[in-house]
């Protein structure tokens, strides 16, 4: 489908943080600082690596990282949500920069330890976000990196955005320079990339040992080319 230029019936998405995204591998919950943190700091501790390019972190322990999950547990932008995949609850994201007036909204802040990292429940929870995010009538989603982080932009890639720019000097960030890297997805692209998702998803996908056999990042460049 093509884009949607008349836009005078169009109605502004209400943004709600469902109390549960569920897949058959993933499980998403808003972040708790009772119920998940306690499990969130130990996986952490096995990947310092993993803050190199985020705002927040590392934390050195326990009650310091509780600390920062009190506040982050009751931001309403962004809003973190919690993730659990096969090894318990192990990463975070969030949704954020939610721009409803024009039906726009960022997933970002993502942290993941080395636990969820390439695992199918990494990219099923991010399937669940992206599909939040457009079942509830955003135009528009949008995810930004460092420039220099090439797992987010490979991310990125692999479900179906398109690049659309760096903005250099964009931030500061730990005393560093950022150069950032803009990503986007569309609505109506979103139409054409989610049946990619789902059999990329599906189990008839992955072989005895859990090997792929398509790849996602296949599966999406052929619906965004056309194929």
């Amino acid at each position: 489908m093509s884009p949607r230029p008349d836009l005078t019936q169009w109605q502004p998405p209400v943004f709600e943080l469902p109390e549960v995204l569920e897949g058959a591998h993933a499980r998403l919950e808003p972040l708790s600082f009772d119920t998940h943190t306690e499990a969130l700091h130990q996986a952490n501790l096995a990947d310092a690596a993993m803050w190199r390019f985020l705002p927040y972190g590392p934390f050195p322990s326990f009650a310091a990282y509780r600390g920062w999950a009190v506040g982050a547990s009751v931001s309403e932008d962004p809003a973190f949500v919690a993730i659990r995949g096969a090894a318990g609850w192990t990463g975070v994201a969030a949704f954020m920069r939610i721009d409803e007036a024009n039906g726009v909204i960022e997933i970002g802040n993502i942290a993941y330890s080395s636990a969820l990292q390439r695992t199918v429940a990494a990219t099923e929870a991010l399937h669940l976000m992206i599909d939040h995010c457009f079942s509830s009538g955003f135009r528009r989603l949008e995810w930004k990196c460092n420039a220099a982080n090439a797992p987010s932009r490979r991310a990125a890639e692999r479900l179906g955005f398109t690049y659309e720019g760096t903005f250099r000097q964009h931030m500061i960030v730990k005393g560093a320079n950022r150069d950032t890297a803009w990503f986007s997805m569309l609505d109506h692209e979103w139409e054409r990339i989610y049946p990619a998702h789902r059999a990329w998803l599906a189990p008839d996908n992955f072989d005895a040992e859990g090997r792929q056999k398509q790849s996602l990042a296949d599966l999406t460049a052929g619906v965004l080319r056309g194929d």
